[in-house]
Order: structure tokens, then sequence, then C-alpha cells
């Protein structure tokens, strides 16, 4: 059975301190500090931003994006080595209402414009719904990386065919080639990029370098959020197993348990809608270390999940108080937290 632990409320904790690096950003989604402690952010309708101090420049030369529903400019993370490589990536949907697709890109950052772009992948087939792109993307210690993608919502029985990359977790090299120790790359009828399958709607994805595992959170319909451990070659459920239902209170299938189909580390019935995830490794914070911070959207709050080892313990709400829609997390270099809120903000959470 998923773990469920009791959500403790923030009246617990010291007292954070919140401080606005700057507003006026239009649907942020995703966000990367640069080395030189500037920041990268995308905006869903196509645009990325460089933010300096409380000023947000235009970076030119971002692809044209599918900007509807959910989709749009969607996630950015730097190379491990960026310093060295000056690569970028971005993930967006693409196309149009009646085909459109997630896609993979990366390129370089010169004078505040894109360059030496590359097309790395495309999920397919093309859907005609603009919703539940997923889209997040984390590198493992061999520089190959992976990417979340949805199920397309209405596509969600696809979440189990191996000859669709909807509902899957994709592992690719750096240069969009395909791993040779890919789990499935030796089976018949099955897309050598999946690294895992039975995925609804990933919204967080992060490896964790302290204990060597991968973490996603997910949306379930109505309820069913979902936090895994990533392993190659797993199933994770979707839609054969789920704590959730339909939206309109159907029953989506009888089973939560199903031989060969693995169980949620962390179940949250009733919703709180995840966005994002980070694993905190950092001096600011000694409380959160090791433990996983996920931005919620329904919820509105930072939902700190306490692990040991692996093992949930406790939960706590924090930032409600803000009453934000907050889509995405990235522990600065000084081990405060950056959020970004629907309302568009950037938001800096320190200590008092």
């Amino acid at each position: 059975m998923a773990e469920q632990a009791n959500v403790i409320h923030e009246t617990e904790l010291p007292e954070l301190r919140v401080s606005t690096v700057i507003s006026g950003l239009q649907t942020p989604w995703s966000m990367a500090e640069l080395p030189s402690g500037e920041f990268l952010v995308t905006e869903r309708a196509g645009q990325l931003k460089l933010v300096r101090g409380d000023k947000a420049e235009s970076i030119t030369g971002v692809p044209e994006v599918y900007f509807a529903g959910q989709g749009g400019l969607l996630d950015i993370k730097l190379h491990p080595n960026y310093q060295n490589n000056g690569w970028l990536y971005l993930s967006y949907a693409f196309g149009k209402r009646s085909k459109n697709a997630l896609k993979l890109m990366r390129a370089k950052l010169r004078d505040n414009r894109l360059v030496e772009q590359q097309q790395l992948l495309t999920v397919t087939p093309f859907k005609d719904t603009p919703v539940h792109y997923a889209g997040r993307i984390t590198f493992l210690p061999d520089n190959s990386l992976l990417l979340t993608s949805g199920d397309g919502f209405d596509y969600r029985e696809s979440a189990q065919k191996k000859d669709s990359l909807l509902g899957k977790i994709i592992r690719i090299n750096d240069d969009g080639t395909t791993p040779e120790d890919n789990p499935f790359v030796a089976e018949k009828n099955t897309i050598s990029i999946i690294y895992s399958l039975g995925h609804r709607n990933p919204q967080g994805l992060v490896y964790d370098s302290k204990r060597n595992v991968v973490f996603s959170n997910e949306h379930g319909p109505a309820g069913g959020d979902e936090i895994n451990i990533i392993e190659a070659g797993k199933n994770y459920g979707w839609p054969v197993i789920t704590y959730g239902r339909d939206y309109s209170g159907a029953q989506i299938t009888p089973f939560r348990e199903y031989p060969g189909m693995e169980q949620p580390l962390v179940n949250w019935t009733p919703s709180i809608a995840p966005s994002s995830m980070t694993v905190y490794y950092g001096e600011m914070f000694p409380e959160f270390q090791g433990d996983l911070l996920n931005t919620t959207l329904k919820t509105r709050e930072l939902r700190w999940v306490d692990l040991d080892g692996t093992k949930p313990v406790k939960q706590v709400s924090l930032l409600k108080n803000l009453n934000q829609r907050f889509r995405h997390i990235e522990v600065a270099q000084d081990g405060s937290l950056l959020l970004l809120t629907d309302s568009g903000q950037l938001l800096r959470v320190d200590k008092p």
C-alpha cells in the first residue's frame, strides 16, 4: 500500500522569510540559475527571460511553441557540464490543435540569443489534445537525461503501450542518441528510448545524487497524485491501477494493485496537484536536508515530505498563507529556495 502520512502545518517550524525577486512574468513554468547568479525563466506563451536583479530581458531565437491548454514553453535545464559546454535544454509543445506533440531541443546562449540549436526528440504519436504534456527534465550521473511524457489525457491506454512514447519517462544521451543500456533496447516492437512506463502526467522529476535514485511526482485524476522512485524498466501502473477516480466520479479501474506494477511511495488522495519537486541539499535549511519539496497548484502550498532513507515519515504544509499556485521550485546556489508562481512572481525563501 502507498504511504499517506498525516500533514503537519507550518506552525511547528521556524519562520520562513519570503521576498519577491521579480513580478510581472507571464505564465512562468520553469527556471534555471546560471553560474553568474542570474536566472533563465520560461514563460508558457513562448518567451525565455533572463532575470538580472529585478529586470527581465527577452532571449531571442526561441522555437515556436504551441501555446494552448497546458502546452507551451515548458522546462529548462542546464547541462551538468554547462560551464564548459554551454548547452541548455528546453522542452515545449509544438504543432496545432489537431496535431501536436512534446519536443526537446538544446541550444547555447550567446548575447541574449539561442544559437547552435539542435532538435533532439519529438514525442510520438502526435495527439489532438492540448493537455498532459509533462515535459520535466533531469540529468543522470552519466550525463544522459530523463524526460517525462504525459499520456495526452484522451490517450491514457497508450501509457501501457511500448510502441508509444505517451505516458512514459524517456531516457536519451545528452546529444539525443539512444543509450545502449536502456531497459528495452533489445525488445521487439518497443521504442528503445523508453525508460519507464505507466505514467499519467509527471510534473516533478529529480535525480538525488546522495541516494542515487530518481524521484518523480505526477498528477492523478481526482485523487491518486503520487510520488514514485523511478527505476529502469518498471511499470508504474496508469491506468490499470490508481487511487483516484475519473473527474466525473466514475471508477477508472477496479485495481489499486496489480502484479508487475509499482506502488507509489506517496499517495495523495484527495489531490494536491503537484507541479514540480526538488530534493534539498543545502546549508540554509538543515531541517530540509535530504527531503523532498513539492510545489502544488490545487492546495497552494509547498509540501515538504520528510524522508528517513527513502521512507516518508511526515509531511508538512508550508507557505499556504501566500495563497499562490506554486509552479516550480529550485534550490539556489546559496541554499535558499526559489519559487515561481502562476501569478507571475519569482520568490526567494530564506531565513529571517
